[in-house]
């Protein structure tokens, strides 16, 4: 595997990060993951933009190296050396490389940009196919005035594989996260819908949820087939009672889940509507996308 770190190309084998790295100490990072179909990179901007703003978030200075333009060739270069047509792309970015907690001792230091391209399957073929069957976990969401949702921190997601790590004890698919008040959030690496009666419904942003770029696009192609699309609170009874539900994400893409908590979702195998998504979204990621 051919990645990109700090400005060369190099063999991952090759690649050395310090072990005073802050990412490493500390989980003080950014991170994208990006997908990779019929040889175009779907959705590089997006996904590069909202780097860019984790990282000025974060007050990692990736700006002052980097234009996106340029980050945007690193990312296809970066495709174009491990000749995938289809695969993953992880992003990671962290303050870069320094002992203590306080990142004023960084200033006028550069950040750690690693850019790797390989193959990623998150969830068995089975769970599209047949649905996934997904558990609440005990493990609530932080609250957006600790850590703001809208930055993609490596930190953060500690919470999110702590939050696997309990689904995979109850032998689920897939963990659900709630907020601190109890109300539907999202999984463990993906943002959850329900359709209720024709309409998609998702719970808002401001609630503490990544907004997922995945999500935007099943928002903005469920309402191009003429569906209602609305971001509002949900509680599990909400999902308890759905006609149908899923889940969206850059790895997993669309998936349709048919069990909560032991409850049947709809008539338990993947409704019509979240088919005629899944069959739409893979059609859209060989639409649009920047050619290698």
């Amino acid at each position: 595997m051919i990645i990109f770190y700090n400005g060369d190309y190099m063999n991952a084998d090759d690649a050395k990060v310090s072990i005073f790295d802050h990412g490493l100490l500390y989980g003080d990072g950014v991170f994208e993951g990006i997908r990779i179909y019929g040889g175009k990179v779907f959705k590089l901007r997006e996904h590069v933009e909202r780097l860019f703003a984790s990282a000025h978030a974060f007050l990692i200075p990736l700006e002052q190296h980097y234009t996106p333009d340029q980050f945007n060739e690193h990312v296809l270069e970066t495709v174009r050396r491990n000749e995938l047509e289809d695969g993953y792309i992880r992003v990671t970015v962290t303050r870069g490389v320094g002992l203590g907690l306080d990142p004023k001792s960084f200033e006028g230091r550069e950040p750690t940009v690693i850019i790797s391209a390989s193959t990623l399957s998150l969830y068995p073929r089975s769970c599209y196919e047949e649905g996934m069957e997904v558990v609440t976990v005990a493990l609530r969401l932080p609250r957006p005035d600790a850590i703001d949702p809208r930055i993609k921190s490596t930190g953060k997601y500690i919470n999110n594989i702590w939050a696997k790590f309990l689904a995979n004890q109850y032998g689920a698919d897939e963990g659900l996260m709630l907020t601190a008040d109890g109300y539907v959030a999202e999984a463990t690496g993906d943002n959850i819908f329900i359709i209720e009666k024709g309409r998609l419904y998702t719970p808002p942003v401001y609630i503490g949820i990544l907004p997922g770029i995945t999500r935007q696009a099943v928002m903005d192609l469920a309402r191009e087939q003429g569906m209602e699309v609305e971001e509002r609170m949900m509680t599990l009874f909400d999902v308890y009672n759905a006609d149908e539900a899923l889940l969206t994400g850059t790895a997993a893409e669309v998936v349709p889940m048919v069990k909560l908590d032991g409850r049947t979702l709809g008539d338990g195998t993947p409704g019509p509507v979240t088919k005629r998504l899944i069959e739409r979204f893979h059609q859209y990621t060989r639409e649009v996308g920047i050619p290698l």
